[in-house]
């Protein structure tokens, strides 16, 4: 076993595989961009060493640097986690020429399966099954368009080297297979520096479900059970669970045999996941082999029992699989969310910036750890304080809990999202929270297509409706009068000769858009903390009564009680909005900004006008922190409705800005190459 390893990545991945290293008596490097300085991997890891600026091009992609680390350091090998250097063939070979052991497959099986037309064809020989497509390189937006139309619309162009999504359109006619050719060859280039795309026909109603495997030096393969992944936008998957609530044992056992079929054809070694598309049928075909660890990988864990980074290093140390086929288990249900620095409210757009709060839920499992026990578990590569640079992936945590069935599961992810508290920058919480209460998802009926069928106007604050809009209320008028009666115990007003008697009644303002404010009249009981309290709701159809019990949260943002004998968690925050009057309440992906009033105020306050935003309809402003790449027109030029003005680059990602109307171009405020910050000024309009 080795004494030693080096992790060449970062955030989540890297700290996830220096716990299971620790756990094991193994030493562990770090190395580190100048953005990671002070990351949380950095602090964990036994040494850390600096690669280079924050540019992955500059610091984590740097194989030379890495290998000479590697021997600086004393590190017998390196784990490459998922993501940079992980599926590049050339590093997994320069690393083992140069005596070091790589965890992970050898190089040929890196460059056989990580290449995806390579891997299909070596599929089709395999005889595995494979979606019709045009298997080689394209060399122009032109040739895309004539093979989509031959091949037929809707087609999947994508990256030779992808992942993570990136590389990767859907087009379903000849302006989207044009314009989808050139941004996933820019996109392939700049992140993987291989710019070979193909095209293949894209299966309608898909799901996409994937199989764990895991093969030894020895010619033992296994596969552990499969994940059901086909919760995606914009082809980034959002939540994982394993199993899946779709396929058959048949199918499974169908599913595992192909694939490690597939993996013993190249002399597998290591963790794998090969990747299936699976029709309305149960038909399933080959979609690509992913020759590292899988960002999901915890689901499977959970499910088995098995430490999957564990298991790579003891492969990669020589050792023969401690199980077989049969022994591999299948325990209970889990699923994963992952948690990303984006606003859903705003189409998605990468937050950056200052944890001011970081706070995850209470959890029972450990990163690393080897159970099938229930509960909950959070991996991160953050601390509260950190920052989320503009530079990677958006990632702050996995959320993953393991529940004795779906059903289960599902409450307890819910549970778990409304105590993950995060401020400071945008996270996607309130989407996974309206995701997991859709009925179709706890039906279990939906494809890769469901985010984009349900949410095709994009994200917005109805989108999250909560089963009891009452509750949001009554809760937000009890933590008022707490504080309130704090407030005058601190001031002295309860003492003899200077008591002042505590409202009951109160209206509650609940803030709504462009002024529409509604106005609700409740009524409070003695208020006392952990005592109580009866607090009833004038609803527009009827009164409700809820008996809340609330837990210790002086200057904690998350809360905890009971409403009506039922446990709750949620989350509050004070004073921290655009208006300072107001408390905001989180519960199962909704918020409620309301004012806690006397009635009288609550009449007055019904007269103040609305101060409408100011207009900004003349400028294009940059929605998120990024780096400006591309600027498409000119001082002078007429612009239409939906024509491209602007590309922005923030955590690997493209996004091209459009205009929202016709308009003339009177100033180019921001020029190409300058980085910019939230709704600084690119273009201004006459």
């Amino acid at each position: 076993m080795f004494t030693k390893i080096l992790i060449a990545n970062r955030g989540e991945i890297a700290c996830r595989v220096i716990t299971t290293a620790k756990r094991m008596g193994i030493a562990t490097v770090a190395v580190y961009s100048d953005a990671d300085k002070n990351a949380r991997f950095v602090q964990l890891a036994d040494e850390a060493v600096r690669l280079g600026p924050p540019p992955s091009r500059e610091s984590y992609l740097l194989a030379d640097k890495i290998i000479e680390v590697c021997k600086q350091t004393g590190a017998e090998a390196v784990h490459p986690g998922y993501g940079f250097l992980s599926e590049n063939a050339d590093f997994a070979r320069k690393v083992e020429e140069q005596g070091i052991v790589f965890i992970g497959p050898k190089h040929h099986a890196i460059a056989a399966m990580g290449d995806k037309i390579a891997s299909k064809k070596l599929a089709g020989e395999a005889k595995v099954s494979t979606i019709p497509g045009y298997n080689d390189a394209i060399d122009s937006a032109e040739h895309a368009v004539e093979i989509a139309k031959n091949i037929g619309y809707p087609v999947m162009i994508k990256a030779s080297a992808g992942g993570g999504g990136k590389g990767l359109r859907v087009a379903h006619n000849d302006h989207e297979a044009f314009e989808g050719f050139t941004s996933c060859r820019n996109e392939a280039r700049n992140s993987f520096g291989d710019d070979r795309v193909f095209i293949e026909k894209f299966v309608q109603e898909p799901r996409h479900i994937e199989i764990q495997v895991l093969g030894d030096a020895h010619g033992n393969v296994v596969y552990l059970n499969e994940r059901e992944c086909s919760i995606q936008r914009r082809h980034q998957k959002v939540i994982e669970e394993a199993p899946s609530p779709f396929i058959s044992d048949a199918t499974r056992k169908a599913m595992g045999e192909q694939a490690v079929q597939l993996a013993r054809a190249v002399g597998y070694q290591s963790a794998g996941t090969v990747e299936f598309v699976v029709g309305k049928e149960q038909d399933f075909y080959f979609l690509e082999m992913n020759t590292r660890l899988q960002v999901e990988h915890p689901v499977t864990e959970l499910i088995t029992g098995l430490d999957l980074v564990e298991q790579m290093i003891r492969v990669a140390a020589g050792e023969k699989l401690a199980f077989t086929q049969a022994d591999v288990k299948r325990e209970g249900w889990a699923i994963e969310c992952r948690i990303n620095a984006e606003d859903p409210f705003r189409n998605f757009l990468p937050s950056t910036g200052r944890l001011v709060r970081f706070e995850p839920p209470e959890h029972n499992l450990e990163q690393g750890q080897a159970t099938t026990a229930l509960g909950v578990r959070v991996d991160t590569g953050v601390i509260d304080g950190g920052e989320i640079p503009m530079y990677y992936d958006s990632m702050i945590a996995k959320l993953i809990v393991h529940g004795s069935d779906r059903n289960d599961a599902i409450a307890r992810m819910r549970e778990a999202l409304n105590g993950f508290v995060i401020q400071g920058v945008q996270s996607n919480i309130p989407f996974q929270a309206a995701l997991l209460a859709h009925p179709d998802f706890v039906a279990g009926r939906f494809n890769t297509g469901f985010i984009a069928e349900h949410y095709a106007q994009g994200f917005r604050a109805e989108d999250v409706s909560h089963g009891d809009p009452g509750f949001l209320i009554a809760l937000a008028a009890r933590l008022h009068m707490f504080y309130r009666n704090r407030a005058q115990g601190l001031q002295g007003q309860f003492w003899e000769g200077h008591k002042r008697l505590p409202a009951r009644e109160f209206t509650v303002c609940v803030i709504g858009p462009q002024g529409r404010n509604d106005y609700v009249d409740v009524n409070l009981s003695e208020v006392a903390l952990g005592a109580p309290t009866r607090v009833t709701v004038r609803m527009p159809d009827g009164e409700r009564v809820y008996e809340l019990s609330l837990g210790r949260f002086l200057g904690d943002s998350r809360v905890t009680g009971s409403c009506n004998g039922q446990h709750f968690t949620a989350q509050m925050v004070r004073g921290k909005t655009s208006n300072p009057l107001v408390t905001r309440v989180i519960h199962d992906g909704a918020r409620l900004d309301a004012i806690v009033m006397h009635p009288r105020t609550a009449d007055l306050h019904r007269l103040m006008p609305y101060k409408a935003p100011p207009d900004l309809s003349k400028f294009l402003l940059s929605p998120m922190p990024g780096l400006l790449v591309d600027v498409a027109v000119q001082v002078g030029q007429k612009v239409q409705a939906g024509e491209k003005l602007a590309v922005i680059e923030a955590m690997k990602m493209e996004n091209v800005l459009l205009a929202a109307q016709d308009g003339v171009v009177s100033k180019v405020v921001a020029g190409k190459g300058e980085s910019l910050a939230v709704d600084e000024i690119i273009l201004e309009f006459e």
